[in-house]
């Protein structure tokens, strides 16, 4: 279907006020509001590759640095947006707050201490409500960091270091609400907030301590979480008779069998799938490692689900053992994962 389809389905269900633009019209604002910010973006990252790089570092050096928290201010849409970046950078890895500027001389000046860093974030670099969190700062030695698109206002000023955002247009036709600013101020957040991330080597591991609800939460589960260990594991030694091991393995419900060695090492694995390729009148007197394949998918224990998940779907199979120097300690099925809610 293609986009005058849409825009015609949409004008016969959608009746227009006399006077009113068309759905044609409604589209073509769209696509022009993403491609006036697609362009704003575009500045960006050019001016990460000159001049905003070395305030982008110099950043980065600084939050990491701090002994307390980031403490994330403005108001209006750029409070919004930094309400937005306290929280991402809280959930990965660097400690945050954010501090409504207008709250801030009515007693939140309260919640940043001296071993805090303070990121005001202002469009014009003129927000009045900065002043208070602006005279704190530099009262009490704290380092303030300022996110704007103009070096020499008063924030800027101010500011130990300046995060200068490029001019650009707004999408709006008046040039009055904040949207491709907005982006860029979103985007410059997330960027210092994965710069961190990384800076501080925040893994999976770590990740999972903030977020252990939801399907999130369940995707940062690891396989030892929810694999089968023990007698569960369905498992037979080599020379084993098949007539043996189909019993065993019907037993255990897996839909598969593993296969050891005399060292107690994986070696194979015996699926439904390998039964029916096998099924000829001598099948019960073979033994395992005549119908096992010799390269079975693992995981470790320490394999987030996520990944085990993509291991399953991407091979067409429904289980997977979970191996430890070689050695067999558990067996994690598809049922498991969809249990946990994450597939």
């Amino acid at each position: 279907m293609d986009d005058r389809t849409v825009a015609a389905e949409a004008a016969d269900t959608l009746p227009l006020p006399e006077g009113a633009t068309s759905p044609l019209d409604w589209l073509a604002s769209g696509r022009r509001t993403i491609e006036i910010e697609i362009t704003a973006m575009k500045a960006l990252r050019a001016a990460l590759a000159h001049g905003l790089g070395d305030a982008f570092c110099a950043t980065v050096g600084v939050l990491r640095g701090i002994r307390g928290r980031v403490i994330v201010t403005g108001v209006g849409k750029s409070g919004h947006i930094g309400c937005k970046l306290a929280a991402t950078l809280a959930s990965t890895g660097t400690p945050a707050s954010f501090v409504h500027a207008a709250e801030a001389s009515h007693g939140d000046l309260g919640m940043i201490t001296e071993n805090d860093a303070v990121l005001a974030m202002s469009w014009s670099g003129e927000t009045k409500e900065l002043a208070p969190i602006i005279a704190y700062a530099k009262r009490f030695r704290v380092p303030l960091i300022a996110v704007t698109s103009k070096g020499g206002s008063t924030l800027g000023r101010a500011a130990d270091h300046v995060l200068k955002l490029p001019k650009v247009d707004e999408a709006c036709p008046h040039g009055l609400a904040p949207t491709s600013s907005t982006v860029l101020q979103l985007a410059i957040g997330d960027a210092l907030a994965i710069a961190l991330l990384e800076a501080r080597g925040f893994t999976p591991h770590d990740f999972r301590i903030f977020h252990p609800g939801g399907k999130l939460g369940a995707s940062l589960q690891f396989a030892r979480d929810l694999m089968h260990s023990g007698d569960a594991i369905p498992l037979a030694a080599l020379g084993t008779p098949m007539s043996e091991a189909i019993v065993l393995m019907t037993s255990k419900g897996f839909g598969c069998l593993g296969v050891v060695d005399a060292r107690g090492r994986l070696v194979g694995i015996i699926t439904d799938g390998d039964l029916r390729r096998h099924l000829t009148g001598d099948l019960l007197s073979q033994t395992v490692e005549v119908v096992m394949n010799a390269r079975p998918k693992t995981v470790k224990p320490d394999t987030l689900v996520a990944a085990a998940l993509e291991i399953i779907n991407t091979s067409g199979i429904t289980a997977l053992f979970v191996v430890d120097a070689g050695k067999p300690v558990g067996i994690l099925h598809f049922h498991d994962l969809l249990r946990s809610g994450v597939a």
